[in-house]
């Protein structure tokens, strides 16, 4: 059932119900438009509107948006309830996003309970608002708020919409407050239609143009969402729902569009798999290892109303460990985001000690200290005498083999890898990774505990980096050879920002520090290809002590601790090792930059699907997005190579081939599904 309808005396009770959050698809308009004609028949003075559940409606179902747009649209609706000789009053009592916000605001008056939200988020799956959001909204808030709405896809809480204007009341009972007002004054509400539009204001315009420019570089939908407001300033009300309505169809078919679909619903798809058993209840969890970390790793788990035992190898890393905690903890206050209440809370649900003991009853515990095996190894066996044995040993490791982790306890079968990504607890992504032994009630454990915290859990295999940095250092690898061969640090972050990457891998390292990378070089000096290029040009910069922007100098110069600057000293590097290797440096375009290290990740990202470390190209988009800033709006690394076609990808890579058959080897998987003619999303092994 889409909608009930139930009417006192003369007053109609519309309420949207299509859960979880009342989508509104094609049957959920039907019912609206047959409600409108029933309100009239019925010769009610009110129809009050409310969802079903906690949302209001949490916008149009994105399932039809791949397909022809099917009567009757949702303008069309919105224009029957604003011009019916019956008010429509939209109680509302949660979420309201789109085309939820859109009904709401072709209604007559809008009342609200105090935990609602009000937005307009379209552009976050790379359209515009289609059913008058653009038009209704700045003629209700003015210029400036409706355009941070659409053009950013920020919500209003509640109080905030009652500021701007957008709604009439706040009340705890926004349905019963609603079958409350005055009839009279409810018939001199002027329709939202009828409100003069705001003036023209170049300096608005010209401040949210900059803001995106920032904010959204390379996205469609927030200028033309922007565009749409500023022209209908001009506009009769009519003709401007028509050029938004135009607008909106244009751009749902358009490549962005269909990226952050995809991304959409591969996000609601990462969850548990159906085969699990049920997940225990998690109250409270032990991490071990109080740095950076451990300390995000905990403070996450804190903000999610758990319990944390937080251990420490002595009483001085005991005290790092609560002033790494206490740092994050202030800083959610200075930000407004805890109460002095909410803040002393979290602290009274840390303990932080040696004593592992003190975290016997603790059913998982997540290792979260330093990149060394033996290290691992010895808080393994810490945590398998100390804990009871049900409880879900974790490791936090970048890279490290899970098995041999798991092999040095008792029960192999209740370790797994929680791979956190920094800082812990603001970024999404939760890599799950299954051991050879790792058994379903640990991946149960491991994905409620992705649950309780808000993050996108991504299955993964055992092998050095995972799916994530098994990709990325391959990516690293790319970059170091155009470095090497042509190009410098800084023409390669601005070729992969102009991509859509907030930073180029050049400004990421120095910011996670290269002696991170470092090691992980020296770790696999003794098991890598003899036959396959090596790039020393990063290992020179730590023997010059350039470690990024903790000590002022990497990649880039970092004078006072501000802002970077670029280094001659760097660009110099490359000249001399290509000189020293007898190469011949060439200059790449940034088209060519960015080709290389898209194409290495995707074959790398192919041959992390065909060895079964990921477990469809869906995850490994996820992980790329999440995890290592992949522009959403290409849809993740694999749905971007589905866009530039799978034979295309063969092609290019085939021909890079020449210049480094070991580097360039195509991946099994791309040549199965050039030879099959399916994309990366569609193959499954054979």
């Amino acid at each position: 059932m889409s909608i009930t309808k139930t009417v006192d005396g003369r007053t109609g009770f519309v309420t949207l119900d299509n859960p979880p959050v009342n989508a509104i698809g094609q049957p959920m308009r039907q019912a609206l438009l047959d409600a409108v004609t029933w309100a009239e028949q019925q010769d009610l003075d009110r129809v009050i509107v409310t969802g079903a559940g906690r949302a209001f409606a949490a916008g149009a179902d994105a399932r039809e948006f791949d397909g022809d747009p099917l009567e009757p649209h949702l303008p069309d609706v919105l224009d029957r309830i604003e011009k019916s000789f019956v008010p429509w009053i939209a109680a509302i009592n949660g979420v309201a996003l789109g085309g939820g916000a859109e009904i709401a605001l072709a209604c007559r008056m809008r009342i609200a309970s105090p935990k609602a939200q009000i937005g307009l988020p379209e552009v976050t799956l790379g359209v515009v608002p289609g059913a008058g959001g653009t038009q209704r909204a700045m003629r209700l808030t003015g210029l400036e708020t409706a355009l941070e709405m659409v053009a950013l896809g920020k919500p209003l809480r509640a109080d905030e919409a009652l500021k701007a204007g957008l709604i009439h009341a706040i009340e705890d009972d926004p349905v019963g407050a609603a079958d409350m007002v005055n009839t009279e004054e409810l018939s001199c509400v002027v329709p939202t239609w009828e409100l003069p539009a705001p003036e023209h204001d170049e300096g608005a315009f010209a401040a949210i143009r900059e803001t995106l420019a920032k904010r959204s570089p390379g996205q469609v939908a927030p200028l033309r969402a922007v565009d749409a407001v500023e022209k209908g300033l001009s506009l009769p009300f009519d003709e401007a729902m028509r050029l938004e309505r135009a607008t909106f169809l244009e751009l749902k078919q358009g490549d962005q569009a269909r990226a952050l679909r995809h991304m959409f619903f591969a996000e609601r798809a990462a969850k548990a798999p159906d085969d699990l058993p049920p997940a225990p209840t998690l109250t409270e969890v032990a991490v071990v290892g109080g740095g950076t970390m451990g300390a995000g790793i905990a403070y996450a788990c804190l903000s999610a109303r758990l319990a944390v035992t937080l251990l420490e190898t002595d009483e001085d890393g005991v005290a790092r460990a609560q002033a790494n905690v206490g740092k994050l903890i202030d800083a959610g206050v200075s930000r407004g985001r805890l109460t002095e209440e909410a803040a002393q809370a979290l602290r009274d649900r840390l303990t932080c000690t040696t004593d592992y003991s003190s975290a016997a009853n603790a059913p998982l515990a997540i290792e979260a200290a330093f990149e060394d095996m033996a290290v691992k190894k010895e808080i393994f066996a810490k945590l398998d005498a100390a804990l009871s044995p049900g409880a879900i040993l974790a490791t936090n490791t970048s890279y490290l083999d899970v098995d041999e982790i798991a092999a040095s306890t008792k029960d192999p079968s209740r370790v797994l890898g929680l791979h956190f990504f920094a800082p812990a607890h603001i970024m999404r992504l939760l890599e799950i990774v299954k051991g050879a032994k790792t058994s379903p009630e640990a991946l149960a454990t491991g994905y409620a505990l992705g649950k309780l915290l808000r993050k996108v859990p991504v299955l993964a295999g055992v092998c050095d980096g995972f799916i994530g940095n098994r990709i990325y250092s391959r990516y690293r690898e790319a970059a170091d050879t155009v470095f090497m061969d042509g190009s410098t640090p800084w023409e390669i972050d601005e070729a992969m920002e102009a991509f859509g990457y907030a930073m180029g891998p050049y400004e990421v390292a120095d910011l996670s520090g290269l002696d991170i990378g470092y090691a992980a070089r020296r770790r696999q000096d003794a098991t890598r290809d003899p036959n396959r290029r090596y790039i020393p040009i990063a290992d020179r910069m730590v023997e010059l002590g350039k470690l990024g922007k903790k000590v002022g100098a990497g990649w880039y110069r970092y004078p006072g601790g501000g802002g970077k600057v670029e280094d001659p000293i760097v660009a110099d590097l490359a000249l001399e090792e290509a000189h020293f290797a007898g190469i011949e440096r060439t200059e790449y375009s940034e088209d060519e930059i960015v080709e290389r290290l898209v194409l290495a990740m995707i074959n790398e990202a192919a041959d992390v699907l065909a060895e079964g470390i990921a477990q469809s190209a869906a995850d490994i988009d996820l992980v790329t997005v999440f995890g290592y800033g992949f522009p959403r709006w290409r849809g993740g690394l694999m749905h971007y190579a589905d866009t530039l076609g799978v034979a295309h990808v063969v092609e290019r890579i085939t021909a890079l081939q020449s210049e480094d058959p070991v580097a360039w080897k195509l991946s099994p998987v791309l040549a199965n599904c050039a030879e099959r003619n399916v994309t990366l999303a569609d193959w499954t092994p054979a």
